[in-house]
């Protein structure tokens, strides 16, 4: 916990530095925009054909477990672990604020169980691919609220199974364990000002990751991330 902690505030002190010397991007170019001569002009509207897009790095926490009917890998109690990497985002229609936005991440998730007696701890370590429906409600010309709603597909690069009783610690996607395979519905909010970003997602595995037939579990994952948007 005081590595993932350390690596988080590492990693949010730097923000604030990349959004001041990132590129500034053009608000008013994002959304169709309708201005209006306050001192006796015609209203006036102007349309932006090309559709846009936007770049950004995440850094976070994530607070995750996991659920099996298997009582050996019943993972019901939380883990903390560092979520980060990058977005990108598309412009699904001219003149219209849905967006649909992808990335990589890698996010440390897993939990903790006790089984025999014995304390036992999960650590899942994934790479995530998100694809993500997001809504861009723009309340002014620096802050926005955005909704999004879709699913992720993921893979497991790395991680152990700890067996605190008999001091053993395992690689969690062996045939014993977990599949390295996950995928699932994602959902959440976001709030952007200027360059500065922030979202609470929470991940719904729907993938059974373990290798009984018979039995199944799954990921839950809490998500709390920042980061820049360019």
């Amino acid at each position: 916990m005081k590595r993932t902690m350390t690596i988080i505030m590492s990693l949010v002190l730097a923000v604030p530095m990349l959004a001041q010397y990132g590129p500034r991007r053009s608000y008013p170019q994002r959304r169709p925009v309708v201005s209006e001569y306050r001192y006796g002009g015609p209203p006036r509207s102007y349309r932006h054909s090309l559709t846009n897009s936007y770049y950004g790095l995440r850094v976070g926490l994530a607070l995750s477990s996991v659920s099996s009917d298997d009582s050996y890998l019943d993972g019901s109690g939380l883990s903390s672990g560092v979520s980060m990497g990058f977005a990108a985002g598309f412009q699904m229609v001219p003149a219209s604020p849905l967006y649909f936005e992808t990335g990589l991440n890698y996010t440390e998730k897993g939990g903790r169980g006790h089984f025999g007696g014995s304390k036992f701890t999960y650590d899942l370590n994934y790479l995530e691919v998100p694809l993500l429906l997001k809504y861009d409600y723009r309340a002014d010309r620096d802050f926005s609220v955005q909704p999004f709603i879709g699913g992720y597909l993921a893979c497991g690069v790395g991680g152990k199974v700890k067996d605190f009783g008999q001091h053993q610690a395992l690689s969690s996607f062996d045939d014993d364990f977990f599949k390295r395979f996950d995928g699932g519905l994602r959902m959440g909010c976001g709030v952007e000002f200027a360059h500065l970003y922030a979202e609470l997602a929470y991940d719904l595995g729907l993938s059974n990751i373990c290798h009984d037939t018979f039995n199944s579990s799954r990921n839950g994952c809490l998500l709390l991330s920042c980061g820049v948007n360019f």
